[in-house]
């Protein structure tokens, strides 16, 4: 699988393979649209109301501050 781009859909379960700022779409009529942030490695979770019916969309990547070049220790 190629890297995340801009614009790419993720379900609960789905491991986050970029960091970084994501739209999240509920199940119609539950939540408005809203943002995230999200860390490559952990996994999207389920919503606590519509469950498995929300989806995380890449809006932009962001590097986690631990694994920016600038901030190493």
């Amino acid at each position: 699988m190629s890297d995340p781009v801009t614009g790419d859909v993720f379900r609960p379960g789905d491991e986050c393979k970029c960091s970084g700022i994501y739209r999240v779409l509920h199940h119609p009529n539950h939540a408005d649209e809203h943002e995230v942030t999200c860390v490559f490695g952990l996994t999207f979770p389920r919503c606590k109301n519509c469950d498995e019916y929300v989806c995380f969309i890449l809006e932009r990547p962001a590097p986690f501050v631990d694994s920016h070049d600038h901030f190493r220790t």
